[in-house]
């Protein structure tokens, strides 16, 4: 078939590259958002699926919209078969949809129809799934609620970050979608309507999201953490400051500790939550660079009582 990829972020180019490396189908464009400022000087920088493409000497479209008109236009004249996605990033109209002649077929980081949404591997990790996964769909106007073409299981390892979950996600995803374009190609692939049971949704990550509450569990505490991480970054409040939790890890033999109540040991740092403690491993300071919990905390001097989240 005569395909346009739609995707942004890195975790879009492992779909990319095993379309490309399948031989069977041709790319004959990619779709993605226009560049954005980065780093400090806060220049503009093409997204990473936009340096794949000109790497493989590949057409760029990069719409502000995908219902501007000249975008629409030159997608009719590239007349696609199907338009394979992968976090593209932005709402595809129902005249884009309409134009390849097998639809648009989204590449999305959970098992639907659970955690539909733009955030499905956070909010899988912060509610304690032990298995999710990958579903290749149909795109309709409602959310990820399309038909579903294939799906892929991943067990969820109890010090995953979300970081860790999408990256063996997305090179196990590039497989599924690729072997559905080949299934929908053959017509041996027919795509099957999401059950109406177990829809659950994943919004954004909001930094509010991001806060953690001490009073909460200690097991509620590591799945925040290691939901938030890398991004948009769990954290705290000491001395007045954000402080950024990177890694933790719960005791469950310790009980001594009030919620969010500090202990320093010779090299080991500890809070209390709303259950037994856990034992802080990487920290962030504001303003500063990651760092192990232990200098960090040699660095600030922890009194005796003194609290994070106060």
């Amino acid at each position: 078939m005569k395909l346009v990829f739609a995707g942004t972020p890195e975790v879009a180019v492992p779909a990319l590259d095993a379309l490309l490396a399948s031989g069977r189908h041709e790319v004959a464009a990619v779709v993605t958002r226009p560049d954005a400022p980065a780093g400090r000087g806060r220049r503009l920088v093409a997204s990473p699926v936009a340096q794949r493409a000109e790497e493989a000497g590949i057409e760029v479209l990069k719409p502000a919209r995908p219902r501007d008109e000249e975008f629409l236009a030159r997608l009719r004249e590239i007349a696609p078969d199907c338009c394979p996605v992968v976090a593209y990033g932005a709402l595809l109209p129902k005249v884009a949809l309409d134009i390849p002649a097998r639809g648009w077929v989204n590449l999305h980081f959970s098992l639907l129809p659970a955690w539909r949404g733009a955030a499905p591997v956070q909010h899988s990790l912060m509610a304690g799934d032990q298995v999710t996964g990958a579903s290749t769909f149909l795109i309709e106007e409602g959310l990820d609620s399309g038909p579903v073409y294939g799906v892929v299981t991943e067990d969820i390892r109890p010090t995953d970050t979300s970081g860790d979950l999408l990256t063996r996600l997305a090179f196990a995803g590039a497989g599924l979608l690729a072997a559905t374009m080949d299934g929908i190609e053959d017509g041996t692939l027919q795509a099957v309507p999401q059950p109406v049971e177990g829809v659950t949704l994943a919004p954004k990550i909001q930094v509010e999201d991001a806060h953690v509450d001490f009073a909460a569990p200690a097991l509620r505490v590591d799945r925040v953490v290691r939901g938030c991480t890398p991004a948009p970054g769990a954290w705290t409040v000491f001395r007045g400051e954000r402080l950024k939790l990177i890694q933790v890890t719960p005791l469950p033999d310790r009980t001594d500790l009030a919620p969010g109540e500090l202990a320093v040991g010779k090299n080991n740092v500890y809070a209390g939550t709303g259950s037994y403690a856990v034992e802080l491993l990487w920290v962030q300071p504001q303003g500063k660079k990651p760092m192990k919990a232990a200098d960090w905390a040699r660095g600030v001097r922890i009194a005796p009582g003194e609290r994070l989240g106060a």
